[in-house]
């Protein structure tokens, strides 16, 4: 019985094995077919992927850095720049990264065919149209981040079936609407940012259902209320919605969430008070920056508590009461900000006790608390500040008592302003130990003794305000070392003697260094100052303002103050002055105002320029005073009139003088003989001082240009067109600017860009190569500049390209502020650093070129003005009334008025181009109308609605900006604006309607330097954060 049972057992495993045999090799035929298959399937899939590359690509016209150029068929598209490959799905594309390469064109719908997709990442580029529909089929994407371009139109709505997102940002853009309510079913959403876009309407209350969101920025656009919702957002750690119309209250229960570190809610209109206990419900807040709204209430006690902030901005609202003493708490603290605002106990206590706490603070950097109405002596614990503050600001308080000597040690300090307070005592001679000081006001206050002459160390000072104090003693001679000072201001003292003649040295540097800073505006008005008026401020070369009234200064107005022509302010009434008013002042061709009142003057006012008009001068209080216009009402003046009787002698010149006039006459008619040979040889003597290679002849250009063919025609101008060409003998790519002899004038501007060109050297100015003076093949005469041909073209092309699909052209921001450092080295070298000085006149986008390197140089001196090579002497200057210098829109408006050529018409140009720089509005918009100026839009926005009227397609930067918005990420958006307002103000100062409140060339320079410094130093810093 057991042998049977056995063999059955057997047989049942042997046909079991049969079986398993039979089934693994139908598993493995199965599994080759269905291998077979997957490969077949994945072969399509990534022949999908590929052809929805090449899509994307087609719609890119402009790739500047060849960033597409390894998308092509000799590489495998997972090999191609910006484009990551997946590990599981081997060769589907999952990370798309193409930020920061400058490309153009619009963003193709095939990007929806790419499934396998989770990260799409195009910062920093110019793409614009709308976004597509089609990202809606992206199931497994995780990051958008898109900003910095100039997408337009709405979000996607189906944008929603995307569940996976985790960060999606569309910063700096031009997209519009309202925002899409249907965010909220992205559970999964991490960061949302949508500022610098035009948004509107109210944030969506459904934001609320975002329990997973920590960043939330909606900076900039033109919402209007931020709903409760919000508060069931449990996580969120950043939140920005300054630069809205946002009304209302802050949400109460925003200040609960203990997650936050950064709340930014400035340049709204936002009410309320601050939670008394913000700081033990928001512990890990770092910035706290509400200003500009109307928030009133106290300072809550309990900041002290959250012990991470680094920055506390809360000016311009309406706080009362005294500022926490035990803010020293805070170590991490950088800046404390309380700017315009009530704050003080206006009770006779010690407000400013607060201080001392405060020198705990070791990273401080900004201390400013000006314009409100703290009360209380001045603490000597100032001195024991960290020595990294950099601007310490108090003026406009009710502080009193004296400086304190150990401010001395605050070595890194820029700014001090005391002013408007009721300080007393001396000024500390400690203050010369702060060699990196740039502007001191201590004015409108009790100041008494002498100016330090310790003032002199400060080398790096700019500004020096001391005006209405009570100080006496004579001014110190070593202010003459303060180089770089730009305003004094001394008036409103009791200072006595002259003036030191080493004051004026101030007023330049030596030729031979090339780097001239000039003194702008001095005041020495109602002090006790006497003797002479010193001979030597014929130094002062860029004076535009000069106040001297109501001191004992007597004599004669000397004749050395002839080179000051740029003056537009002179004040020099109630002196002992004596003498005739000197004729050269007429010739000060931007003067508009003279005060020579109640001195001891005499003799005959004069009629013409700034003269003719009584409202611009008065000379009243002048007894031996006579003639001048009508309007004076002064006796006419007495002349000694001798009758002669004509004499022998007389008999002898009348012919003499006839017979000269014949012989001038045949002269002028053998002038008008040789008129044609006369203008070749002044062309070709004109010439021949331009450092060149050999002259060209009319053959050699006509060759250059392909027969100065339309292809070859690059721009048009008043006086000619330009030509691309290519110089055989040199083989290098030039301009030919060829003048149209038949216009009235192009003889003339040939001459004067000749003229000027062969004095100029400068790496922005457009280099000359050759010329040429001759006849084409018809006999007529020929005139044609060679210059460097610049590949980038004018910034009139960039700032307005065309929309035409392939010269859709953007500049970064910081490439604008280069290109405006650029053109003003190129007009500060023009006015102040060549001789002759040259003023260009016609300054305009279409006159600067830019080089391969988008390097700026200034072009066309046609109409330029040379002056003579020791001062600036308008006399040399033809009247603007003859032809209005210029084009419209950039034209000075005091050359429409007859005014002469000025430097000060190159600075309002530039100011006008400036704010067309940054805004990229053209002077001649159609939305200028009504009083409506460039000029006046732009003044209107400063600075809180700056950002309203940049051009938002600048803003382009190198750094990765991810979604999840970081401090860093706000540091950098605060110094942007920061930077913008101070380029805006510039602007408005420099296109100010009188000539007398714009800067000059020099110091716009200086100013254009220090803001780039300070833009990249914050950058730095907080990169390095």
């Amino acid at each position: 019985m057991e042998l049977p049972s056995h063999a059955t057992s057997t047989q049942i495993s042997f046909k079991q094995l049969i079986w398993l045999f039979c089934f693994i090799c139908m598993f493995s035929l199965s599994s080759f077919k269905s291998g077979s298959a997957a490969v077949v399937t994945t072969s399509f899939r990534n022949e999908s992927d590929r052809i929805a590359l090449l899509a994307i690509k087609s719609q890119i016209p402009n790739d500047p850095l060849g960033a597409l150029t390894s998308w092509n068929d000799s590489l495998h598209h997972c090999d191609w720049q910006g484009i990551t490959c997946s590990r599981r799905h081997p060769q589907r594309v999952t990370v798309l990264d193409l930020q920061s390469q400058k490309l153009e064109g619009t963003l193709s719908p095939y990007i929806g065919n790419l499934s396998f997709i989770r990260n799409i990442t195009l910062t920093a580029n110019n793409f614009h149209g709308e976004i597509p529909q089609e990202i809606g089929r992206l199931l497994r994407l995780r990051y958008l981040i898109l900003p910095n371009n100039s997408f337009e139109g709405e979000i996607p709505s189906n944008i929603t079936y995307c569940s996976d997102l985790r960060e999606i940002n569309l910063v700096d853009n031009n997209l519009s609407g309202r925002i899409f309510a249907g965010f909220s079913s992205l559970s999964k959403l991490l960061g949302l940012g949508l500022s610098k876009n035009n948004f509107s309407g109210k944030i969506p209350p459904s934001f609320g259902n975002l329990t997973s969101l920590t960043s939330l920025s909606l900076l900039d656009n033109n919402l209007e209320d931020i709903p409760d919702d919000l508060c069931n957002v449990q996580r969120l750690g950043f939140f920005q919605v300054g630069g809205n119309m946002l009304t209302g209250k802050i949400p109460s229960c925003l200040f609960n969430h203990s997650s936050i570190y950064y709340l930014a809610v400035s340049e709204n209109k936002l009410e309320g008070n601050i939670p008394p206990n913000i700081g033990l419900t928001l512990p890990n807040l770092q910035q706290f920056l509400l200003a500009d709204n109307k928030l009133s209430g106290r300072i809550p006690v309990s900041l002290s508590n959250a012990t991470r902030l680094e920055i506390i901005d809360i000016g311009y609202n309406a706080f009362i009461g005294s500022v926490p003493r035990d803010l020293g708490k805070l170590q991490r603290l950088r800046w404390l900000g309380l700017r315009v605002n009530q704050i003080g106990t206006q009770q006779g206590g010690d407000d400013l006790n607060f201080i001392t706490s405060l020198t705990n603070c070791s990273n401080l950097e900004v201390l400013d608390f000006s314009q409100n109405v703290l009360k209380g002596p001045m603490p000597t614990s100032i001195s024991n500040l960290s020595t990294t503050i950099r601007f310490l600001l108090m003026e406009s308080n009710s502080i009193y008592g004296s400086i304190p000597v150990g401010i001395g040690n605050l070595v890194k300090i820029q700014v001090i302003s005391f002013a408007g307070n009721n300080l007393t005592g001396t000024i500390p001679i400690s203050i010369g130990k702060l060699n990196q000081l740039r502007e001191l006001y201590l004015g409108l206050n009790l100041l008494s003794g002498h100016i330090p002459s310790s003032l002199g160390n400060l080398t790096q000072l700019t500004t020096l305000s001391l005006s209405e104090n009570n100080l006496s003693g004579s001014i110190p001679p070593s202010l003459g070392n303060c180089k770089n000072l730009a305003e004094l201001n001394l008036a409103m003292n009791n200072l006595i003697g002259a003036i030191p003649i080493q004051v004026f040295s101030i007023s330049s540097m030596t030729a031979e260094v090339g780097n001239l800073t000039s003194l702008l505006k001095l005041s020495v008005a109602d002090n006790i100052l006497s003797g002479h008026i010193p001979e030597s401020l014929d130094k002062c070369l860029n004076l535009v303002q000069l106040s001297m009234k109501g001191n004992f200064f007597q004599g004669n107005i000397p004749k050395s103050l002839n080179t000051l022509r740029g003056l537009q302010i002179l004040d020099i009434s109630s002196n002992n002055l004596s003498g005739e008013i000197p004729k050269y002042l007429e010739q000060f061709p931007d003067l508009a105002y003279l005060n020579l009142s109640v001195n001891q003057l005499e003799g005959q006012v004069p009629r013409n320029g700034v003269f003719a008009n009584a409202s611009l001068f008065s000379v009243i209080g002048n007894q031996n005073l006579c003639g001048g216009i009508e309007e004076l009402k002064l006796p006419p003046c007495i002349q000694n009139k001798i009758k002669k009787k004509t004499s022998s002698p007389l008999k002898v010149i009348i012919p003499i003088v006839g017979s000269l006039c014949l012989f001038l006459l045949l002269l002028f008619f053998l002038a008008l003989y040789r008129r044609k040979v006369l203008n070749k040889n002044t062309s070709s003597s004109t010439l021949t001082n331009i450092p060149s290679y050999k002259r060209v002849s009319y053959l050699e250009l006509l060759r250059a240009t392909n027969g100065f063919s339309a292809d070859n025609l690059i721009g048009v101008g008043s006086y000619g067109s330009v030509f691309k060409g290519v110089l055989e003998e040199i083989n290098q790519a030039v301009a030919v600017k060829v003048l149209n002899l038949q216009r009235e004038g192009a003889s003339k501007s040939f001459l004067t860009e000749c003229n000027a060109l062969r004095h100029l050297r400068h790496r922005n100015l457009l280099k000359i190569i050759t010329a040429c003076s001759s006849v084409d093949f018809h006999g007529n005469d020929f005139r044609a500049l060679v210059f460097e041909f610049m590949p980038n073209g004018s910034l009139e092309e960039w700032l307005h390209p065309r929309v035409n699909g392939h010269d859709s052209r953007n500049l970064s921001f910081i490439q604008r502020l280069d290109i405006a450092i650029d053109i003003a080295s190129a007009l500060d070298y023009l006015h102040h650093h060549c001789q002759p000085s040259v003023v260009h006149c016609d300054l305009k986008p279409s006159n600067v070129l830019l080089d391969d390197d988008m390097t700026a140089r200034v072009a066309d001196f046609g109409i330029a003005k040379l002056f003579s090579t020791t001062s600036y002497d308008s006399s040399q200057s033809q009247p603007s009334s003859d032809v209005i210098r210029g084009s419209v829109g950039y034209v000075a408006p005091e050359y429409g008025m007859g005014v002469k050529v000025s430097m000060q018409g190159d600075v309002y140009s530039y100011g006008i181009l400036l704010l067309e720089m940054f805004t990229r509005k053209r002077p001649t918009d159609d939305m200028f109308v009504n009083g409506l100026s460039l000029h006046s839009y732009a003044e209107m926005a400063l600075p809180n609605q700056v950002m309203d009227i940049v051009d938002s397609m600048m803003l382009l930067h190198d750094d990765n900006t991810k979604v999840v918005n970081t401090v860093e990420h706000s540091n950098n958006q605060a110094n942007l604006q920061e930077c913008l307002v101070s380029l805006i103000t510039l602007g408005v100062l420099c296109s100010a309607d009188v000539p007398a409140e714009r800067k000059t060339m020099s110091e716009v320079v200086s100013e254009l330097h220090h803001f780039k410094k300070h833009y990249q130093d914050v950058r730095k810093r907080s990169s390095s954060e």
